[in-house]
């Protein structure tokens, strides 16, 4: 069967046909190669962090947050993994019928080192199902406040790299929008807000900022990128933090200073940076 271009050589046909990026005759349409290129070009950042994982230690483990259906954890473990002798893929999720969905397709394809677990941020962070340290963090389209649990997963677990793709921020537009009335009568940054659209947007990128200055605190260096082009996904940023430990000295001040501006200080305890305690200190689970 002859395959479209686009499609790496090295890829798992069976694969791209279960996560509907293939039709069952092995084509592309419009609205599944507008899947891939977002796939790889996800994937493009975080091989080169895998590689250097993989330099470091033979047994390597990723943790995919919120899995949902896995589709990240299974095109790493195809793409780079199944080549490796060695390193685990684990998908973490909260929805039971989809950790057995996935574990059944791991099984099938043969992907022998992918495990699922049924588990909340909390549980994941103390299960024995899960090593202590892990090496790389990801968290795809995470919505709301997902993405703030995986970045509290990761800093617990020490991980060495941390990649979101934050999605449906509303804890914190919810918050501009319960007191607007008073900050507009506090400050002018609140036009930034006033309106309902520039809410929700506004809100979106305080929370990412916020979500930056935390990793910083903790000792991540923090990029932050486009995903993909504008015509692809509206939800288009990505966040790479690489533990350096090095803390960013006046992070802690910017994340009290934007939530006093904006009068949203009730939701300091989930960007404090003294909620990652001392694990943030250690060093990253590499070179073991």
């Amino acid at each position: 069967m002859s395959l479209p271009p686009e499609i790496r050589p090295e890829q798992s046909v069976e694969l791209l046909k279960e996560l509907h990026i293939l039709t069952r005759d092995g084509k592309l349409n419009q609205d599944s190669r507008r899947k891939l290129k977002q796939v790889y070009h996800l994937t493009g950042f975080i091989e080169p962090l895998l590689a250097e994982v993989f330099a470091d230690t033979a047994e390597p483990m990723l943790v995919d947050h919120g899995a949902g259906k896995s589709y990240l954890g299974f095109i790493l473990y195809d793409l780079v993994f199944k080549a490796k002798a060695g390193g685990r893929v684990i998908g973490v999720e909260t929805r039971s019928e989809l950790v057995q969905r996935s574990g059944a397709l791991a099984a099938r394809l043969g992907f022998a080192r992918m495990d699922f677990h049924t588990l909340s941020v909390e549980q994941s962070i103390d299960s024995p199902a899960l090593p202590a340290r892990v090496d790389l963090v990801t968290a795809l389209h995470a919505c709301d406040t997902a993405t703030d649990d995986a970045i509290r997963f990761a800093l617990a677990k020490q991980a060495r790299f941390i990649a979101l793709v934050p999605c449906c921020q509303a804890e914190v537009a919810a918050a501009l929008r319960q007191d607007k009335a008073k900050s507009l009568a506090r400050t002018p940054l609140a036009e930034l807000w006033r309106r309902p659209l520039h809410t929700r947007e506004f809100g979106s990128q305080l929370t990412n900022t916020l979500r930056c200055l935390q990793l910083e605190a903790a000792g991540y260096q923090v990029s932050v990128t486009e995903l993909t082009g504008w015509e692809h996904s509206m939800k288009n940023e990505l966040i790479i933090a690489r533990y350096t430990g090095q803390r960013r000295g006046d992070a802690a001040a910017r994340i009290d200073w934007l939530l006093a501006e904006t009068g949203i200080e009730a939701l300091r305890s989930r960007f404090a940076p003294a909620g990652t305690g001392d694990t943030a200190a250690a060093e990253p689970a590499c070179g073991r």
